[in-house]
């Protein structure tokens, strides 16, 4: 568990394990150099002697969950950071799928997204996968119809062959464990229930679209290279070529959302006759008849280019989704 910042939510998260209809578990809260008194509040747990206390200098989540897991002995690894919730059933669901087929590489399940949004919703709510909606492959994976929840639990020996979190990683770390475990091969294991409760912070590093598409264009950039390595030491070559295509068509997608991005952040910052004539540039981006509109009224007021993007990123922030876009350029009243 580790807790950076969140001293004063982290005695809900521990509750909320203490409230596990599994009862057979070990805790270590990992306090990688908090500016606030993580101490101070876990103190009150320790007298549990299944829950630890560790501090270390701050080197990032990456290396800090690293550490934590090194610190405990368990076979099976569950990630709850210091601001969500596990629901009561949670530990027991996940070990029980995982001890059933031991060709699963983690277990997730659905959970509640609340605090800094515009309203609670569901992690997940569509088919998981291409399947029968329980069941991942790494391509599922790969291209997100297979969603996986933070609170994911998966095995000590998988985490230790592909060697733990990359502490290189600044976002998308979670992602890119979820694809290295996969690339060991087998299947990823979705449990239709709302086991979690996923909290989003203002200011948290999920609400950061931009350097989260940066870290996804790094995983699959690591992935592609695991992929063609695999293929040419004729390891699973029926597997790699179909899914380093998917690949290349997903860092495509990400690089057109991210230049998407950045052209509305130059408007945004004041640079708006450059960052427009970007967004027109992307092509199928900004095609349709509301886009072509939205610039011919900006052709001839520029300055209301500015508020309504900013309006418009705003929005998208609260919410965590995207609306529909009418409503995402001029406003609730269209």
């Amino acid at each position: 568990m580790p807790a950076y910042g969140v001293a004063h939510l982290v005695g809900e998260a521990l509750e909320s394990l203490l409230g596990q209809t599994m009862t057979d578990w070990e805790c270590l809260v990992i306090d990688d150099g908090a500016p606030d008194d993580v101490a101070g509040a876990v103190s009150a747990f320790l007298s549990d002697s299944r829950i630890f206390y560790l501090h270390t200098a701050n080197q990032g989540v990456s290396a800090a969950r690293n550490r934590a897991i090194r610190k405990t002995r368990a076979p099976l690894i569950a990630l709850l950071d210091g601001d969500d919730l596990f629901r009561p059933d949670y530990l027991a669901a996940m070990c029980d799928v995982l001890e059933a087929d031991h060709h699963l590489r983690l277990a997730t399940c659905n959970a509640r997204v609340f605090g800094a949004v515009r309203r609670e919703r569901t992690c997940i709510d569509r088919k998981q996968g291409t399947s029968d909606g329980l069941h991942g492959s790494l391509a599922d994976v790969l291209d997100r119809s297979f969603n996986v929840y933070i609170g994911t639990t998966f095995r000590r020996c998988d985490f230790e062959t592909i060697g733990g979190f990359d502490e290189t990683m600044a976002q998308s770390e979670d992602f890119d464990l979820w694809v290295r475990l996969m690339l060991l091969g087998g299947r990823a294991r979705y449990v239709d229930a709302v086991l979690g409760d996923y909290r989003v912070r203002p200011g948290s590093a999920s609400a950061n679209a931009e350097r989260l598409r940066l870290g996804n264009i790094k995983v699959y950039e690591a992935a592609r290279v695991a992929l063609a390595a695999e293929g040419q030491e004729g390891e699973r070559p029926e597997i790699a070529l179909p899914e380093i295509a998917l690949i290349d068509s997903m860092i495509a997608e990400n690089r057109a959302v991210l230049a998407f991005e950045q052209a509305i952040d130059k408007v945004i910052d004041g640079d708006t006759a450059r960052g427009l004539r970007e967004l027109r540039a992307l092509g199928e981006q900004v095609s349709g008849w509301v886009w072509a509109i939205a610039f011919q009224v900006w052709k001839l007021f520029l300055s209301l280019a500015r508020p309504k993007l900013s309006w418009r990123r705003n929005a998208h922030r609260r919410s965590g989704r995207g609306g529909g876009l009418l409503q995402s350029l001029f406003g609730s009243g269209v």
